[in-house]
C-alpha cells in the first residue's frame, strides 16, 4: 500500500522530537504532511471519497490525512463512501465511526460489516459546532437542520435557546448548511467552514453541550485479504454468537487470560433475524502478537460469524 499511516506518523513524530522552533509542531505536521502527500502522488494517484458535501468534518479529516495532492470526491451518504471504495472508484474512504458523547455511528458499523472493506487507520477530531443561517437575527430562526448526531450533541443548547424550533435531520452537517443556504428562517448546525462555502452568517459559536466533544473517523480501503495482525496496533473485530448461556463469556475469556486489553465492546442488531446481535470489539496488540492471534483463532472457532475489520 502506498499509504502507510503508521509509518508516516513515526516520521512526523521523529521530526517533532528534533524541533526547537521557530516553527510550531502544528506547522511542521502540515508542511511535512504535504511533502508526504506529494511523494505519494509520484508513486500513484490517490482518490479519496468522504461524507460530503464540501465543508464537512469528514472532509477536514481527509485533507489532513492525505494532503492536497490527493483527489477528493464528496459522497451523499456513508453507504456511498463504502460503495465507492468497494467498486474501486476510490482507493480510500473516510467516514465517522464514533462520537465521545453520542456513541457509534450505526451507518458506519453496518457498512463495515456488509461491505468488502477494511480499516486502515483512525483519526480523532475535536468537534466545534456553529449555528449559521441566511438570517442575521437569531430571533428569526424557526427550523434547525443538522445531522442527527450533531443535533443530539447540541440538545441542551437547542432546548434553552430554541424550545419551539422544528428540528430537521440531514445526511451530514455540511448538507444541512447547503440546505439552509436556500431557506429563510432556518439555521444549520455545521462546521465553521460551511459558513463561507454556502454564504451563511454565523449566529453563534461552539454550540455543542460539551467542550470535549470528539469524533473518531476511520479510513477504509478495499479488502484484499485477511488483515494482518501487527505489533503496536489496535484490532477491530465483529462477530455473532450462538444463543446459549455463557457464549459471550467464552468468547472473551481468552483475552482476559492473555491479559489483552479490550478497549471497546458494543452490540448492534444484525438486521437479518429478529433479536440477533453482532458484537464489535477493539483490542490492543502491543508485543503480545502470538497471544493475540491465539485469541482470534479461539474467537473464530467459537462463533458462527467473525470478520476482522482492520
Amino acid at each position: 500500500s502506498i499509504y502507510d499511516p503508521k509509518r508516516e506518523k513515526e516520521v512526523i513524530n521523529k521530526l517533532l522530537k528534533k524541533t526547537s522552533g521557530p516553527l510550531s509542531s502544528g506547522a511542521i505536521e502540515r508542511v511535512y504532511g504535504e511533502v508526504l502527500s506529494a511523494c505519494r502522488e509520484v508513486q500513484a494517484p490517490i482518490q479519496v471519497s468522504f461524507l460530503g458535501p464540501g465543508g464537512s468534518n469528514t472532509e477536514e479529516v481527509a485533507n489532513k490525512q492525505f494532503g492536497t495532492s490527493a483527489s477528493f470526491f464528496p459522497q451523499q451518504t456513508i453507504y456511498d463512501v463504502f460503495s465507492s471504495v468497494e467498486s474501486g472508484d476510490s482507493i480510500y474512504g473516510v467516514v465517522p465511526l464514533e462520537n465521545s458523547l453520542e456513541g457509534p455511528v450505526v451507518e458506519t458499523l453496518d457498512g463495515l460489516v456488509e461491505k468488502n472493506v477494511s480499516i486502515v487507520s483512525q483519526v480523532k477530531l475535536k468537534i466545534s459546532h456553529y449555528l449559521m443561517s441566511q438570517d442575521k437575527n437569531i430571533k428569526n430562526i424557526k427550523k434547525i437542520y443538522s445531522h442527527p448526531q450533531a443535533l443530539a450533541q447540541c440538545k441542551n443548547y437547542i432546548q434553552n435557546n430554541f424550545p419551539k424550533a422544528d428540528l430537521v435531520e440531514a445526511q451530514s452537517t455540511a448538507r444541512a448548511a447547503q440546505i439552509v443556504g436556500e431557506k429563510k428562517n432556518s439555521a444549520a448546525i455545521a462546521p465553521r467552514l460551511c459558513s463561507s462555502l454556502y454564504s451563511l452568517n454565523i449566529l453563534d459559536r461552539n454550540v455543542q453541550d460539551n467542550s470535549s466533544n470528539t469524533t473518531v473517523f476511520v479510513l477504509v480501503e478495499k479488502k484484499q485479504g485477511e488483515p494482518s495482525v501487527v505489533k503496536n496496533s489496535k484490532i477491530s473485530v465483529v462477530f455473532s454468537l450462538d444463543h446459549k448461556p455463557g457464549s459471550l463469556h467464552e468468547c472473551l475469556k481468552p483475552f482476559k487470560t492473555a491479559k489483552i486489553n479490550l478497549t471497546k465492546i458494543q452490540s448492534r442488531p444484525s438486521r437479518k433475524t429478529d433479536w440477533d446481535y453482532l458484537f464489535f470489539i477493539d483490542f490492543i496488540v502491543e508485543k503480545n502478537l502470538s497471544e493475540a492471534n491465539k485469541c482470534l483463532n479461539s474467537l473464530r472457532s467459537a462463533t458462527p460469524f467473525l470478520k476482522i475489520l482492520g
